[in-house]
């Protein structure tokens, strides 16, 4: 089978990227996504309380604006429809081939093209975008003697809804953005809640409220009235950066904020001092929530900081030798991010192997989308162009703005393939880890998933949104080399 195009993935970047090879005039393309439905993390995603910490407006395609969101911040189910609801309006699910799962991709030098290995059989493609985003393997850490649990254990992204947790003793490990938003909800059902926590999280209030209708009437009868709204919400949020990268000082006059948020909500001086972080804001995700520390103000939680030694067949034992008898263990401990594109089987040029080369080289890429020596390969939401204060759709849309553009590149100058310059690739390298040497995820006192295990951040886009607009607006053909 072969294509113009293959895309993986059908979240955001996936169908963004499909959508502009329609608008491109491109129909010969195929996107492979290995659910039997579109919408990625969205998709996957349905722990209790599940919901966006970006403004829905803003959180958002800028060419699919939708008038109707009931909240300020949209719940999963809410974000997953509207995904569906693009898909059918740009008349993308045609091309999608559900239940496909991808393996391996290698790089062809004689056919100048992409062979696709997958769960059906091959595909080949002139060009290959990996829609598959970071936030797709689950992080489950290995707890001693947990294969001798008897209790029932899952993942906030692999929820299992048919286990009823009303009475049942339960054991949250991690506060991440999922913890912080299902501990809330299932708290009141259990019988017992022990969060084991490694590191608190800095919590903003969460400035969320019900669409007024009049508003939703606005958006949708006058025309440019959703689209101000949306820059007024883009321009709030990208003044975050300015605290962000190179002025941690900003940031510790910015925690004020959540620290009277905690200080308000949790009155205990002990279980205050458990919640309040020991490093500079921003240094790890800024989370948000209104209802979290007054859930762990209930008389059926607790909070433990002593670590998890061991887990028993009826239990959890802490680091201080103390067993807490629980039903079951639900993991609220992220994604694997920086280190999920170790499971990458990638084959490019002369054989080279982008696993291999990242694990061993460090992550190395042109804006976060090419990768020399693997020529007609692109990379949506890739390394460092993940956000801590604004929307990734706002950097997606850029990317497959770009993407576009290199297509059409390829096919003005008349080649059969573009592969980014090494030179292009490491000035781009030593630009972006020189600014974010002087943010705050770096000099702020953590560690965290935004840093690999070298302790250099190959997540995060340092800095402005609007300077990586204008980084990708407009093509530079210097920084390709033509493959005829």
């Amino acid at each position: 089978m072969e294509f113009h195009t293959v895309v993986i993935g059908t979240g955001f970047s996936g169908l963004g990227m499909a959508i502009q090879l329609k608008k491109d005039g491109r129909e010969d393309f195929v996107v492979l996504e290995k659910a039997h439905d579109v919408g990625g993390t969205w998709r996957d995603n349905t722990y209790p309380g599940c919901a966006c910490d970006i403004q829905s407006h803003m959180y958002s395609f800028s060419f699919a604006e939708n008038p109707s969101w009931t909240r300020s911040f949209s719940p999963q189910q809410e974000i997953w429809d509207y995904l569906r609801g693009v898909t059918d309006r740009y008349r993308v699910r045609d091309h999608i081939r559900f239940g496909v799962e991808v393996t391996g991709a290698r790089w062809d030098a004689d056919e100048r093209r992409w062979h696709v290995a997958t769960s059906e059989g091959e595909y080949v493609a002139r060009f290959l975008v990996a829609g598959i985003g970071a936030l797709h393997i689950p992080n489950i850490p290995k707890l001693p003697g947990i294969e001798r649990f008897a209790g029932e254990t899952f993942h906030s992204a692999q929820w299992n809804h048919d286990y009823d947790l009303t009475g049942k003793r339960v054991a949250v490990v991690g506060t991440g953005a999922s913890a912080v938003q299902f501990v809330p909800r299932i708290a009141p059902d259990v019988a017992k809640l022990t969060l084991f926590q490694r590191t608190p999280p800095w919590i903003m209030p969460k400035p969320d409220h019900a669409m007024p209708q009049w508003t939703k009437t606005l958006f949708r009868m006058v025309p440019g009235a959703q689209r101000l709204y949306r820059d007024f919400i883009y321009w709030l949020l990208e003044a975050r950066a300015l605290g962000f990268n190179g002025h941690p000082a900003l940031m510790k006059l910015a925690q004020r904020v959540p620290q009277a948020h905690l200080n308000r909500q949790v009155k205990d001086p002990e279980l205050r001092r458990k919640l309040t972080p020991d490093y500079v804001m921003g240094c790890k995700r800024v989370l948000i929530a209104n209802d979290y520390y007054p859930a762990l103000t209930r008389d059926n939680v607790e909070v433990s900081t002593a670590g998890v030694r061991a887990v028993t067949e009826h239990g959890v034992v802490d680091g201080d030798g103390v067993e807490h008898e629980v039903d079951v263990i639900i993991y609220g401990t992220g994604f694997h991010v920086t280190d999920a594109y170790d499971y990458l089987d990638i084959t490019g040029v002369n054989g080279r192997d982008l696993a291999k080369e990242w694990r061993e080289e460090g992550i190395q890429t042109h804006l976060g989308i090419t990768v020399a020596g693997y020529p007609n390969l692109f990379f949506l939401l890739g390394p460092n162009t993940g956000l801590g204060h604004n929307s990734v759709v706002f950097m997606i849309e850029s990317q497959i703005r770009y993407v576009s553009q290199v297509m059409a590149l390829a096919d003005e100058s008349g080649a059969a393939a573009l592969d980014t310059k090494e030179s292009a690739q490491a000035e781009f390298q030593s630009d972006i880890q020189r600014r974010l040497a002087g943010g705050v995820w770096t000099r702020g006192g953590c560690t965290s998933w935004y840093l690999d295990a070298r302790g250099v951040n190959r997540t995060i886009w340092p800095g402005f949104t609007w300077r990586y607009w204008l980084r990708t607006r407009k093509l530079d053909p210097s920084t390709f080399d033509l493959v005829a």
